[in-house]
C-alpha cells in the first residue's frame, strides 16, 4: 500500500472520529444551554404566579368556591405556556401540561429537576406558599425539550458531518499526500535501475526543497559509494590471494625440491657417512627456516596491503626505535647496535606496519652490514626534520653499488649469498609508502657502508589508493634500493 493512500486512510479515519468527539462535547454544551434556558423560565413564571397560588389556597381555606374558582383561572391564564400544580392541605388544583397525578414527586424541588413520566421528561420546580392562614406548595412544569427536539437535530447535524468528512478528508489527505511524496516516488524510479552489481551508474540527485528526501538521497549515494568502496578492496583481497599462491608457490619450490632431494638422500643411503649426513641435515634446517621466513613475510606483506585507515593513530616513533633496537640487540649479541633518538617524536602511523620497517631494516643491517673482520655496527637516528621524521639506519658494510640500488626493494631481490626471504627491503618500501613517506639508500656517513634513510610526514592523509605490494612491487612508490634483503 503506498505511503499517500496510508496517509488519506488515516486522515478518513480520524477526522469522523475528531468530528463525533466534538460533537458530543457541543451537545453536551447545547444540552446545558437548554437546560439553563427552560429553568430560568420556569424561576420566572414561578414568581409570577406565586401571587395567584396563594390567593386561590386562602379561597379555598375560607370555603369560598366562587371566590376559589376564580382565583383559579386567574392561576391558570398567568402561568400561560407552563403547566401548574397547586398541593394544599385539603385541595390540590392542577392545570396545563403536566406529569400525571400519579407520578410521584420530589419531597420538595427549590431548584429545577427532571421528572419523567411514561417516556416524557418534565423540567419541575417547587415553591412553598406561605402566609397567614395559607400553606401549601406550588409546582411549575414545563416538557424537557433539552433531549428531543433540539438536541436531535443536533445529533443528526454531527453525524451526517462525520459521514461527509471521512470521505471528504480521506480523498484530500490522499491528494495532498500524493503532491508532497512526489519527489519521494521520483528518487525511487531513479534508484529502481540502480543495480551495483550490474551497472557502474550511480545515483544523480538533484536538492527537491524536502529535507527528508534529499537526506534519503545522501544516504543511498553513501550506501552506494561504500559498496563500490568495499567491492574495490574485496577485489583487491582476491588479488592479494591470488599473488599470495602464486607467489608462494613459485618461491617455495626450491626450497622444497632442495629439500626433498635430502630427503631423497637421506632414505636412500641409511649408511651415510656422519660428516655427509651433518651437512644434509644442516642443508634441511636452512631450507626450513628460509621457507618459514618467506611464509611470514608474504602474510605480513599483504597483511599491509589490507589495512584499513581506521588502524591508523598517534605512534611514537623514539619508542617503536628504542624497542626495535632492544630486539636485535637480543637476538644479536655480538653486534653493535646503537641509538640516538630525539625523545617524543610522533606521526600518524599504523604502530605494527612501523615496528615492522624498523626491524627489517635493523635485520638487513645486521645481515650485510658487517665489516671485513665479521664484526656488525649499527646505528639507529630519529630526528624532527620541519613537518617529517627522519629515520636513518647507517652500517659498516660494503655497501651497495649505484646500478644496484633500482632494483632491491622489488620482491624476491637476494644476493647470490643470502638466506633470505627477498621480502625484507620490500616490507621497508612498503610500509613507508603506506605511510605516505619514502625511503632512499646512500653512502654512509664516512663514505664506508650504507645508510637507508626514510622520511615519514609527521601529519595524517589519506591511504594510497592502490597498495599491490604483494602482488608487484609498487614502482611508483620505490625509491632508491639498497642491500640485498637478508631478512
Amino acid at each position: 500500500m503506498r505511503l499517500s493512500t496510508r496517509i488519506g486512510l488515516a486522515v478518513g479515519l480520524t477526522v469522523p472520529l475528531l468530528v463525533l468527539a466534538s460533537g458530543w462535547l457541543l451537545l453536551r454544551l447545547v444540552a446545558r444551554d437548554l437546560h439553563q434556558e427552560e429553568d430560568r423560565h420556569l424561576r420566572t413564571r414561578a414568581a409570577a404566579v406565586a401571587p395567584d397560588a396563594r390567593s386561590l389556597l386562602r379561597a379555598a381555606a375560607a370555603g369560598r368556591p366562587k371566590a376559589a374558582d376564580t382565583r383559579e383561572r386567574r392561576l391558570y391564564t398567568a402561568a400561560l405556556d407552563v403547566g401548574v400544580r397547586v398541593v394544599g392541605p385539603d385541595a390540590t388544583f392542577s392545570g396545563g401540561p403536566q406529569p400525571d397525578a400519579s407520578v410521584a414527586l420530589p419531597a420538595e424541588a427549590t431548584a429545577p429537576v427532571t421528572v419523567r413520566d411514561a417516556g416524557r421528561s418534565w423540567r419541575a420546580l417547587s415553591k412553598p406558599i406561605e402566609g397567614p392562614q395559607v400553606s401549601g406548595t406550588l409546582w411549575v412544569f414545563q416538557p424537557d425539550t433539552a433531549d428531543r427536539t433540539q438536541l436531535r437535530l443536533v445529533r443528526r447535524r454531527v453525524v451526517m458531518t462525520a459521514l461527509l468528512a471521512a470521505p471528504l478528508s480521506g480523498l484530500l489527505a490522499w491528494g495532498l499526500a500524493t503532491g508532497a511524496t512526489g519527489p519521494l516516488r521520483r528518487l525511487g524510479r531513479r534508484t529502481a535501475g540502480l543495480d551495483p552489481r550490474t551497472s557502474t551508474t550511480r545515483l544523480r540527485h538533484e536538492p527537491t526543497g524536502v529535507k527528508e528526501v534529499d537526506e534519503l538521497a545522501a544516504t543511498l549515494r553513501t550506501v552506494l559509494a561504500r559498496y563500490d568502496e568495499q567491492a574495490a578492496r574485496t577485489a583487491e583481497a582476491l588479488d592479494t590471494a591470488r599473488s599470495f599462491s602464486a607467489a608462494a608457490s613459485h618461491e617455495l619450490r626450491t626450497p622444497l625440491m632442495s629439500m626433498g632431494t635430502n630427503l631423497d638422500i637421506l632414505a636412500d643411503h641409511p649408511d651415510l657417512p656422519e660428516p655427509d649426513r651433518t651437512e644434509v641435515l644442516t642443508d634441511l634446517r636452512r631450507e626450513h627456516a628460509r621457507l618459514l621466513g618467506l611464509l611470514v613475510m608474504l602474510r605480513q606483506l599483504g597483511r599491509g596491503d589490507l589495512v584499513e585507515e581506521e588502524a591508523f593513530r598517534a605512534v611514537d616513533v623514539t619508542e617503536a626505535a628504542d624497542a626495535a633496537v632492544a630486539e636485535a640487540r637480543r637476538r644479536a649479541p655480538d653486534a653493535r647496535i646503537t641509538s640516538s633518538a630525539q625523545p617524543g617524536l610522533t606521526v600518524h602511523g599504523w604502530e605494527p606496519g612501523l615496528r615492522l620497517l624498523l626491524d627489517n631494516l635493523l635485520a638487513n643491517a645486521l645481515a650485510h652490514g658487517r665489516d671485513g673482520q665479521g664484526g656488525a655496527a649499527v646505528t639507529v637516528g630519529v630526528q624532527e626534520d620541519g613537518q617529517e621524521v627522519v629515520i636513518t639506519v647507517d652500517d659498516q658494510g660494503p655497501g651497495v653499488p649505484i646500478e644496484a640500488r633500482a632494483r632491491i626493494f622489488e620482491r624476491f631481490q637476494r644476493g647470490p649469498d643470502s638466506a633470505g626471504s627477498g621480502l625484507g627491503l620490500t616490507l621497508v618500501a612498503q610500509q613507508a609508502a603506506l605511510h605516505r613517506g619514502s625511503v632512499t639508500v646512500t653512502d654512509g656517513p664516512d663514505g664506508a657502508g650504507a645508510r637507508f634513510e626514510v622520511r615519514l610526514p609527521r601529519a595524517g592523509g589519506a591511504l594510497p589508493a592502490r597498495r599491490d605490494w604483494l602482488i608487484g612491487t609498487a614502482g611508483a612508490n620505490r625509491s632508491q634500493s639498497s642491500h640485498k634483503d637478508g631478512s
